[in-house]
């Protein structure tokens, strides 16, 4: 996988992508494609929440009918899908501002700040000029375009976090206080930064969410916090252990022992295991004198595995994971095999839906395992090199 092929086949998947997006464009009608769902799918969840917001019924977007039926509404009657609203109520703001807008300028506006700041946050673990290239081609970016979706905005707040953790600690935390619209990413960062001892990132990081609930219950009253817990019900019934979304949409373990025909309660345990797998190598890894490159890489790859629900667009923040580990690999060599499971890791969003769908296989989630695998291994691997060769000093 040289340099060269390297630039080609991104040259080749981005103008796939780009024809794929004007494909869906130009045969749409009125912003509903062809095969009845709205262009941006689940960004008319946002834009019908922001309405619904707007006129006064904040509480009603956590309401599946009554959030249907706005959805319907922002394309006039036409029987479009239900998509839900599953966001905590602080996340309406977002909503609201984009619904001042027409749906298709809100969905370009969305499209156009979000991505060049995943692109951004990117280019600034690896600035290499090709890194932009590289990044526009990453297929989990075709992936969230078609979805609409929040996923660059989920891996910027990340990377921007992994960032600046050790230079700038409280912007650190202002950026995972702003990656608290996803809360099931954050099951194992909080744990991290205990462990660690990072007081500066964990007040300002609570001090963020603080005043973004604060904000909401202002602005939207103390109703709309209880129609949110109310909806997690819907959320962790239906959409979650029943597979509303699709089992071969979710990229979990849980999703995976459901789609092979398990129980709830195993699915629920092996989640659980695996979690537990991973805090304690999460630990053990942070605790460590290992680079910080593969502790950052592990805990945005730990961060997708140890939630049970997590969507083939949040893959998106593989492309932070990558980053940081190709830095390494530019710095210190890459081992054999590396750049090739980078660079599945790289491709497998564009199939990861298909293949799961078609044969069972969570693509998605072997890839992400392998990739957590690979990084404690070059880590152990490190360490091991380091010790020898302060062994050898020693005795020099």
């Amino acid at each position: 996988l040289t340099p060269a092929r390297i630039r080609n086949y991104a040259l080749l998947v981005l103008a796939i992508s780009v024809a794929g997006l004007i494909g869906l464009l130009a045969t749409s009608d009125h912003m509903i494609d062809r095969n009845g769902k709205p262009i941006g799918t689940d960004f008319s969840n946002v834009y019908a929440a922001g309405v619904l917001t707007l006129s006064g019924k904040a509480p009603d977007a956590y309401d599946p009918k009554l959030q249907h039926a706005a959805e319907i509404a922002v394309f006039d009657g036409r029987d479009v899908p239900f998509f839900g609203w599953h966001y905590p109520p602080f996340f309406l703001m977002v909503a609201a501002t984009l619904a001042l807008m027409p749906y298709g300028f809100a969905l370009a506006c969305w499209l156009a700040v979000s991505l060049p700041a995943f692109m951004t946050a990117v280019h600034s673990i690896v600035p290499r000029r090709e890194t932009w290239l590289v990044t526009a081609a990453f297929p989990a970016v075709f992936v969230n375009v078609g979805h609409g979706q929040n996923g660059f905005f989920t891996a910027a707040l990340l990377g921007g976090f992994l960032n600046l953790l050790d230079r700038r600690p409280a912007l650190a935390g202002l950026c995972l206080g702003l990656l608290s619209y996803k809360p099931q990413f954050g099951i194992l960062i909080p744990l991290v930064l205990l462990v660690t001892g990072r007081w500066t990132t964990i007040v300002s990081a609570a001090a963020t969410v603080i005043a973004l609930i604060a904000m909401s219950t202002l602005l939207f009253g103390i109703n709309v916090w209880h129609a949110f817990a109310e909806s997690a019900t819907f959320t962790r019934t239906i959409v979650l252990e029943a597979g509303g979304t699709g089992w071969e949409k979710i990229q979990s373990l849980f999703s995976a022992v459901r789609m092979w025909g398990g129980g709830i309660d195993l699915a629920y345990a092996a989640q659980a295991a695996l979690a537990l797998v991973l805090a304690v190598t999460i630990i053990r890894l942070w605790r460590s004198q290992a680079a910080f490159e593969l502790k950052a890489a592990a805990l945005a790859i730990a961060s997708l595995l140890a939630t049970p629900y997590v969507l083939d667009y949040d893959l998106v923040v593989l492309g932070i994971a990558i980053a940081f580990l190709a830095r390494h690999g530019f710095a210190r060599g890459f081992h054999p095999y590396e750049i090739s499971l980078l660079a599945l890791a790289w491709a497998a969003p564009f199939l990861t839906r298909s293949i799961a769908g078609l044969s069972g296989i969570p693509l998605g989630l072997l890839v992400m395992i392998a990739l957590y695998a690979m990084t404690l291994r070059r880590a152990a691997s490190d360490l091991g090199i380091q010790a020898i060769g302060s062994s050898r000093l020693v005795k020099a």
